[in-house]
Formats: structure tokens, C-alpha cells, sequence
């Protein structure tokens, strides 16, 4: 037991030294950092990620990242690159390079052949006298004062640290660019955040069997009604003239506040303003103004004012 407890001593000095690194990193954040968030900006070509091992898997989340919030880019491995792939690299492309130590042997074999191409080379490293950051058009410094492994050996205060910075590159790009959650969607169509924003209320919307009762329907004749369509409410009028709303909440109340419950009609239970939505309406608005009037449902409408259908949240 007291191993498994020493566990979690270990467990704690890693966050420190997590916190440690992040406030260091705080410190060097200056004009480098804004040169390379102007410079990937404006830049009309991917925006290449090249790293080995860890500082591979870590640039593929930056990548990743970039392409997912409005900055196209690629992960380049370097060890394909240098047998083809820099094929990938258009000329006077931005490319971050990235080496903790600035001297792994694949990334500096690279370079002659980027120098040629023209393309600006952004060093993600922890060592400014390196020579990746001799070479380098802008440093990015991901130094640690050291790494949580407690051999000081593995990479993990300064990977979490490069993927900070390439976080920070990301969310600054999406201010630049004025990256909206509209334009998350078109990245992300099969998340449910991209289902609301793209889709529109007629996607979504029940338009089959709707509840429609007459004025002078009963009370029992609108419970039936409201059964059958399963939405929860009935729609007073027809497709072509809306006049009202019933859901289970109006019946509940009626019963509760009046002794002549049996004897009213449709029109007397009611609600003759519902609120309403287009069927080209976006979903996400829709479902807002549900939130806002805490309802849980909205009658649809066509463009020509005819009742379609009826959208309904579950929360």
C-alpha cells in the first residue's frame, strides 16, 4: 500500500512541475510569438508541422488542431519527407520544425532542402543556440527548467509545454481570423455541435401525423389527439390556420384551477400566441429559442405561414 501512495506523491510533484513550466512559459511569450501568429495568418499555403518521436506525436496535434480551428495544415514525418514527401511543401510555405534539443538528425537534414524552397522555418526548441535555431526564421523557446520524470529524461514538462504553445498558436489564429462556431461546424459535421449548426430545423422536425384539433374539440377529445401525436401538445386549427397551442402543461393547470374541467373546449385551454420557427431555420437557433422560453417544443412554419411540422428538445 504505501508504494501505490508513494504513487500519488509522484503523481502531484508532476503537476508542479506542470505548473512550473507553464508559468515559465508565460514569461517567454513576446515578439516572436506574435511574428509567427501574423506571419501563419497570412499565409495561403498548409502550414507544415515536421517532428520526430515525441515531438512527432505532439506536432500531430498541433496539426491536427490548426486544420480543425479555420488554419489548414499538414504533419509532415520527416523521415518520409527526406524520401519524398517534402513533395508536400509548397514554396515560400510556413514550416514549424519542431526539437526540444534543435539537433535530431531528421529535421536537420531537412532543412538545406526547405532553405531552397523558400518556405519561413518557425523552431518549436529549448535550446536557442542550437543549430535548428541557428537556421530558423522565428524561435519559438519551449525550454523547461526540467522534465516531471524524475530521471529528468523523458519528455513530458516540455511536451506539454510545445503543445501549449502550438494550443496558444491555434486559439490565437481563431481570434485573427475571427473563426466562428459556424465555421467549427463545416470541420466538425459529424459532431454534434456540427448536426446543429448545420443542419436546419426542417432536417430535424416531426411532420407526420401532427395533433390538430378543432376549436370545440373536448377536453377528452384533445387528450386523444395528444396521445396519438406523442409530441406532448395538439395544434388547435389546421395546416392553413394556426390557432393555437395545448401542451400537457395547459392541461395540467386547467385541471388543477378550474372545477369545470370536463366541460371546457380547445379554445378555452389554448395558448392563442405560441411560439413558432421556420423550417429553414437553424437548428442551433431554434433550440436557443427554446432554452430562452423554456419550452420544449416549436411549431414549424413554411415560408407561406402553413403549420409543417413541430421541433422538440430533449434536455
Amino acid at each position: 500500500m504505501v508504494i501505490y501512495m508513494k504513487a500519488i506523491e509522484t503523481a502531484l510533484s508532476l503537476t508542479q512541475a506542470y505548473k512550473l513550466g507553464i508559468e515559465r512559459f508565460e514569461n517567454m511569450l513576446g515578439d516572436e510569438f506574435s511574428k509567427a501568429v501574423k506571419l501563419m495568418s497570412k499565409s495561403s499555403a498548409h502550414i507544415i508541422i515536421c517532428g520526430m518521436g515525441k515531438s512527432g506525436l505532439v506536432g500531430r496535434k498541433i496539426s491536427s488542431t490548426l486544420a480543425s480551428t479555420g488554419t489548414p495544415s499538414i504533419f509532415l514525418h520527416p523521415a518520409e519527407a527526406i524520401h519524398g514527401d517534402l513533395g508536400k511543401v509548397q514554396r515560400k510555405s510556413i514550416v514549424l520544425l519542431i526539437s526540444y534539443s534543435g539537433e535530431t538528425g531528421e529535421i536537420i537534414a531537412l532543412i538545406p532542402a526547405l532553405k531552397r524552397l523558400e518556405v519561413t522555418i518557425i523552431a518549436l526548441t529549448g535550446v536557442k543556440e542550437s543549430t535548428l535555431a541557428s537556421k530558423a526564421d522565428i524561435i519559438l523557446d519551449t525550454s523547461v527548467d526540467r522534465e516531471a520524470c524524475p530521471l529528468n529524461l523523458a519528455p513530458t514538462t516540455s511536451s506539454m509545454i510545445t503543445m501549449v504553445l502550438g494550443d496558444a498558436l491555434a486559439v490565437s489564429l481563431m481570434e485573427v481570423k475571427n473563426f466562428k462556431q459556424e465555421d467549427f461546424a463545416l470541420t466538425h459535421p459529424g459532431g454534434s455541435l456540427g448536426k446543429r449548426l448545420l443542419s436546419s430545423v426542417k432536417d430535424e422536425m416531426k411532420q407526420n401525423n401532427l395533433p390538430f384539433v378543432e376549436k370545440q374539440s373536448t377536453v377528452q377529445e384533445v387528450l386523444v389527439k395528444m396521445t396519438e401525436g406523442r409530441l406532448g401538445l395538439a395544434l388547435v386549427g389546421s395546416k392553413e390556420k394556426l390557432h393555437g397551442v395545448i401542451t400537457d402543461g395547459d392541461i395540467r393547470r386547467a385541471l388543477i384551477d378550474n372545477n369545470q374541467f370536463s366541460q371546457l373546449k380547445a379554445i378555452d385551454l389554448m395558448n392563442k400566441n405560441p411560439l413558432t420557427a421556420f423550417e429553414s431555420d437553424n437548428l442551433q437557433v431554434a433550440e436557443k429559442r427554446m432554452r430562452e422560453a423554456k419550452v420544449q417544443c416549436l411549431v414549424v412554419k413554411n415560408n407561406i405561414n402553413e403549420v409543417v411540422g413541430v421541433i422538440q428538445i430533449f434536455e
